[in-house]
Parts: structure tokens; sequence; C-alpha cells
């Protein structure tokens, strides 16, 4: 069976208060968006282990320390099924604030689920998403959600973005999770994305912000310079998508995205989900 994991975006992201074990609470909006990995798990009976296969972006990650297989191996150790071989098309950039692996994580045990009419639940299945990653619980419901905690805490909210475009932009750029987070200075949001969100989105570019872009933009000004560069082609909202280093923006209108007006950055373009 194949199955084809999406990526996520973030609405918004504040950085609340630091937590006393060290982490950080967060409110955000995850939104899925259509660019999409390929994921499929082929039975071989009569195999004696799991195999794994890689495509498109190369991750140069050790196999065994791919969320992929990792979910296999949690799902494993709760349920018996037959060895499988597994093929992961890499179409979403990783290191990107999109959420890519934890989508092929969380994706990974639906289709072990269903492929072998396991019976779990998606309580479950959450359960189980939990222990691979916070925002893994996220893309077993798939849906639009107001996240706070540690970004594990989900609240649904009504919210379509089905009828606007999203161009995603990813620089040759790595950005330190650590770093962004240790240049941040917490502070409770003046209002709350669940009240932004209400109102039309090319009112968002004035009141929605990423908390984590004016310390990355200071070291990385080229992630700056593509955000202006949406504003630019017409789009109502862009913003940084988690600690970068993709931007995205939202169109009304469908964008000329050529890749000359970017170079060496990863482009893409499509409908939000």
């Amino acid at each position: 069976m194949i199955t084809f994991p999406n990526a996520k975006v973030n609405l918004g992201l504040n950085v609340v208060s630091k937590r006393e074990d060290g982490y950080h609470n967060l409110e955000t909006i995850f939104y899925p968006v259509a660019i999409k990995d390929a994921l499929e798990v082929i039975i071989r009976e009569g195999h004696i282990k799991d195999t794994f296969f890689e495509a498109g972006i190369k991750t140069d990650a050790d196999p065994d320390n791919n969320l992929v297989m990792k979910a296999l191996r949690l799902m494993r150790s709760q349920y018996t099924f037959p060895p499988v071989e597994v093929h992961l098309l890499k179409k979403i950039p990783f290191g990107a604030g999109l959420g890519g692996g934890s989508a092929d994580a969380s994706f990974m045990l639906r289709l072990l689920n269903n492929t072998f009419n396991l019976g779990a639940p998606d309580e479950e299945l959450i359960r189980l998403a939990v222990r691979l990653g916070a925002d893994c619980p996220f893309f077993i419901h798939n849906h639009p959600v107001f996240a706070s905690g540690i970004g594990e805490i989900f609240e649904e909210i009504e919210l379509s973005l089905k009828d606007y475009y999203f161009a995603l932009v990813k620089p040759d750029i790595h950005v330190s999770t650590k770093d962004a987070f240790a240049l941040v200075a917490p502070q409770a949001p003046k209002q709350s994305l669940k009240d932004i969100i209400r109102l039309p989105v090319s009112a968002w570019k004035e009141v929605m912000v990423n908390d984590f872009e004016a310390s990355v933009f200071a070291k990385h000004p080229g992630i700056a310079l593509i955000k202006d560069a949406l504003y630019e082609q017409g789009a109502l909202y862009a913003s940084m998508t988690g600690s970068g280093s993709s931007v995205f923006g939202i169109f009304k209108e469908e964008p000329d995205l050529s890749e000359s007006l970017y170079p060496g950055c990863f482009v893409w373009k499509g409908q939000g989900l």
C-alpha cells in the first residue's frame, strides 16, 4: 500500500515562556499544505527483517535513524505483522520547518495500521506518535489546529485556506533551532492567534508574527529577502515557518514563481488542504 505524507506550515509562532524543563511554551497554528512525500510498504513474507529504500531529496541519514523506521519499530513493538519493504520518496525539504519527517512517521503508523488491519484507533496512534516527536500527532488527524505547550497540545479550529495558493521557498541555508531559541525573548502575544485567524487573510500581515524571524533574519538576511520578494509578488501574507529556513506566501491568485527569482532555492507552489 502507498500513502502520501504532506507538509505543514506554521501560521504565526509565539514563544510564550521558558519552562523549568528547559523547553519553551509555544503557541502556533499548524496548517497542512499539499507538498507531499510518497511512502509505500510491500509485504515480504518469508523475509527475516524489514528493509528500507529512499529516493528523491537525499537526507544522508542512517536509515535506522529515519523517523519512518522508528515508527515501524514502535508499531512492531505493539503489534505483530510480517516483515515489510519500505520505500520513501522525499519531496518535502528536511530541516525546513515543514514537518516532513514527522509527517512521514505518522503516516507510517497509519499505513501499517491499515495495511495489516491492526485495528488501532486514532487515540492509540496519537499516543504512539507522541513518542516519535512533539508535532507528530498533528499528522494523525491532519486538520488545522491551534498548538500550545511545546507544540504537542492541540485544539481543533475552523479554518480553510483551500481557495488560496501557497508558495514555498527554501534557500540552501541551515538554521540552528537551538540558536533560534537562544536569541528569542519569550513573551505572551498581544493578540491570540485564535482571534487573528478570524480576520481576513489580507489583515494577517500586520498582526500575525513568527517570533523567530527577528533573530533568524538578523543572522541570515537572505531569508528576509525571500519574504520581501513574496510580498512584492502579491502575497496577502508571508512568513517563515517554524524556526526556518523555509518561507511561505499565501496568494489569492496563482503566483508566477520562476526559479530564476529565487536562485539556488527549492521552490514549490500549490493549494492548501
